[in-house]
């Protein structure tokens, strides 16, 4: 049976411990500490007490009761406290991925703490004291952005990724997509410059090219100058990601805004593949034989496997023929002029790209009507002065409701139409990484203003990007949703009677189901 027991010590001083009787003699199982006055006397006989109760290992962080002894309660002070588990959870993920080959603790600061709350590059120290972690000086992490150029750390980061690839599947279809990211910055530079933008803004921006698995797992990131072409950036990061890993044969995805005749024809020529959107404007060249026999009439699901024009202004190379009810057969050895077209015809697109082109016809006839001023819209033109609705232009775009087109240099015989289509489809991923990087991880260098300082924290977000990806890939949770659940799991130590305790709040079983997925410990 365990007991307590008192044994007194140098200058007065009394120890408390637990005890046990075996064969004749005391046998001390726990070491409680050791008291200097009766009023820490007092607290670890509770505390001892406490102890000797099953289930009560834990210590009360509240006041230690100590009525009963005759002492006065008071709370035991709290000397630190840590999100310890979070922390373990980030850099357990950044030595799985291999970044750790990177021998810079200022960078895996500075990355982890990105992953936690995105914020600039001094708040950052904060973000990481906040949490109980170790944090560099402000100096050391402003150093360690010089030291990611000097030291090309985004070569490593990027062959870290690669092989978290290769070792959890493969490269042999990659996707790709850009993004721009603007600075509140009035003039431009040689980076930084007004370019085209979806949001129609005219700020000076940048352009970024992201290459990411077929999982949504980053392999490579580039940086252009914000009036680049979209179109220009495609062929510089493919090269560079083939150059770094020696890559011969793969598949390259990519939306529309890559399609272009050099873009293709640089691709193929370089021995690659590729499946890219295809505009739908394309679908009456493309599709010439369906429309001459069967109309502007689908059946939902419905895919024709045809060719179409390597120029893409498609005025020279004959596609389909009207003539025939069957689509040619694309092959490269006689369609030298031609690329593999795939068309899917989807029901619950038709209704959506109705929708769509309704509220641009209304927008249209307003204008028209003189109700409202504007750009001119889609299916308004102009006629001796006057401007009118493009009646044509609308019954055209009607009758191609429902149709998504893809452009491939793959044969039927090595891929089937809908493994092109689903494929695109994977493009979501992409997306899905650029959201990440602009929303969870604030991407947008508003704080940079020299190009390297700029490349610097990309590589940030690059590292930052790829360990968010893994863990909610692992964990099938987005990563706001992970550091919403461990942040507020916390570790403390508490002095009492001179002597510190560790205590630790309990695991609820979201936080176990993401150390199950990921195969952490708590300890």
């Amino acid at each position: 049976m365990v007991f307590v027991r008192k044994v007194p010590g140098r200058s007065g001083s009394t120890k408390v411990q637990l005890a046990e009787r075996r064969d004749g003699r005391d046998v001390v199982v726990d070491h409680v500490g050791t008291a200097r006055d009766g009023a820490e006397l007092a607290v670890l006989m509770a505390v001892a007490r406490r102890r000797m109760h099953e289930g009560q290992e834990e210590l009360d962080l509240g006041g230690v009761g100590l009525e009963d002894e005759g002492v006065p309660s008071r709370p035991a002070p709290i000397t630190s406290k840590r999100s310890a588990l979070l922390w373990q959870v980030l850099t357990d993920a950044y030595v799985r991925l291999g970044f750790d080959a990177i021998d810079d603790e200022a960078f895996a600061q500075l990355v982890l703490a990105r992953i936690i709350e995105p914020t600039s590059k001094a708040d950052s120290v904060r973000v990481l004291n906040e949490i109980g972690a170790p944090a560099v000086s402000l100096r050391t992490m402003f150093r360690s952005l010089q030291r990611a150029q000097a030291r090309d750390y985004r070569a490593k980061v990027a062959a870290a990724c690669f092989n978290h690839a290769m070792t959890n599947g493969d490269v042999s279809l990659v996707l790709y997509d850009v993004t721009t990211l603007y600075f509140e910055a009035e003039n431009e530079d040689q980076l930084r410059k007004v370019g085209y933008s979806k949001e129609r803004r005219v700020d000076p921006q940048i352009v970024v090219g992201l290459l990411v698995d077929r999982h949504g797992f980053p392999l490579e990131i580039g940086c252009f100058e914000g009036n680049k072409a979209e179109t220009l950036t495609i062929i510089p990061i493919v090269k560079q990601f083939q150059d770094r890993h020696g890559i011969t044969d793969m598949v390259i995805v990519a939306d529309a805004g890559m399609l272009s005749s050099t873009n293709l024809r640089e691709l193929d020529a370089a021995g690659l593949r590729f499946i890219v959107g295809s505009r739908g404007t394309k679908a009456p060249k493309d599709l010439e034989s369906h429309f001459r026999w069967h109309g502007t009439a689908f059946t939902d699901g419905q895919v024709i496997d045809t060719i179409t024009p390597r120029d893409q202004r498609g005025t020279a190379v004959k596609t389909s023929d009207p003539a025939r009810r069957a689509e040619p057969v694309w092959d490269p050895a006689v369609h030298t002029k031609s690329w593999r077209a795939v068309w899917a015809y989807s029901r619950k697109r038709a209704v959506r790209d109705n929708k769509t082109l309704t509220l641009q016809e209304n927008k249209a006839r307003a204008v028209v009507a003189g109700e409202r001023a504007a750009r001119t819209p889609r299916f308004v033109k102009t006629r001796n002065g006057a401007t009118i609705l493009d009646e044509a232009s609308l019954a055209r775009a009607r009758g191609l409701v429902g149709l998504k087109g893809y452009v491939t240099n793959i044969p039927a015989t090595l891929m089937p139409a809908v493994e092109v289509i689903g494929s695109y489809h994977d493009l979501w991923h992409v997306e899905q990484s650029f959201r990440m990087s602009k929303t969870d991880l604030a991407a947008k260098p508003i704080f940079h203003h020299t190009r390297d300082a700029i490349e610097a924290h990309l590589t940030i977000v690059f590292a930052a990007l790829a360990i968010a990806r893994n863990l909610q890939n692992t964990t099938g949770l987005s990563i706001k949703k992970i550091i919403t659940t461990l942040r507020p799991i916390q570790q403390i130590t508490v002095r009492i009677a001179g002597h510190e305790h560790l205590a630790a709040d309990p695991i609820p079983p979201a936080a176990e189901a993401i150390l199950t997925a990921l195969h952490a410990s708590p300890h």
